[in-house]
C-alpha cells in the first residue's frame, strides 16, 4: 500500500520531468520498432520531440530583485530592533546585594545535614541478626604444674597494704 506523505512541490517537478523524459525515450523507441515492422526508416516528424528540462523559467528583473531585498532588509531591522528593547531594561536594573549567611545559621544548617546523613546511613546498614549462642569449646586435658612456692602469697599481701599507705 503507497504512502501518502505531502511532498514538496519542487520534488515532484523534478519527478514529473524524469517521468516525462522516460515516456519520450520509450515513444522513441516504440516508433523504431513500428518502422522495422513496417519496413520504412524512422522520420524525425513521426517520433516526438523530447520535452524541455522543466517548465520554462521565470525570470526576475535587477529593480524587483533589488526591491525585494530591501524589503527583507527593512523587516529584519523591526525583527531586530524589537527584540533587543526588552533587553535594554533588564540589563539597567541594579543587580539587589549578594546576601551573607550568619555563622550561627551556617552551624545549623551544617549539624542538621550531618543530622540527615547519619539517619541516612543507619537506614543503609543492613539488620543485624540475633546473637547466636557461642559453641562450648571442649577443653583439652592438661597435666597440671606442681605450685612452686606457698609462701609466696603471704609475702604478697603485706606489699599490697604498703604500697596504699600514704607516704608524708
Amino acid at each position: 500500500m503507497p504512502r501518502t506523505q505531502k511532498q514538496d512541490p519542487e520534488f515532484l517537478e523534478a519527478a514529473l520531468i524524469g517521468l516525462q523524459h522516460t515516456l519520450a525515450a520509450l515513444e522513441l523507441r516504440i516508433a523504431e520498432l513500428r518502422s522495422q515492422l513496417a519496413g520504412q526508416p524512422v522520420s524525425a516528424k513521426s517520433a516526438p520531440a523530447a520535452p524541455e528540462s522543466g517548465a520554462k523559467k521565470r525570470t526576475m528583473s535587477a529593480s524587483a530583485r533589488r526591491r525585494i531585498g530591501l524589503a527583507q532588509k527593512k523587516r529584519w531591522a523591526a525583527f531586530n530592533a524589537g527584540k533587543s528593547k526588552p533587553a535594554a531594561p533588564k540589563s539597567a536594573a541594579p543587580k539587589p546585594p549578594k546576601r551573607v549567611m550568619s555563622a550561627e545559621g551556617r552551624a545549623r544548617i551544617i549539624a542538621a545535614t550531618k543530622k540527615r546523613w547519619a539517619a541516612f546511613h543507619k537506614a543503609q546498614q543492613p539488620a543485624k541478626p540475633a546473637a547466636k549462642p557461642a559453641a562450648k569449646k571442649v577443653a583439652k586435658p592438661v597435666a597440671k604444674k606442681a605450685p612452686a612456692a606457698t609462701k609466696a602469697p603471704e609475702a604478697a599481701a603485706p606489699t599490697a597494704a604498703a604500697a596504699s599507705a600514704p607516704t608524708t
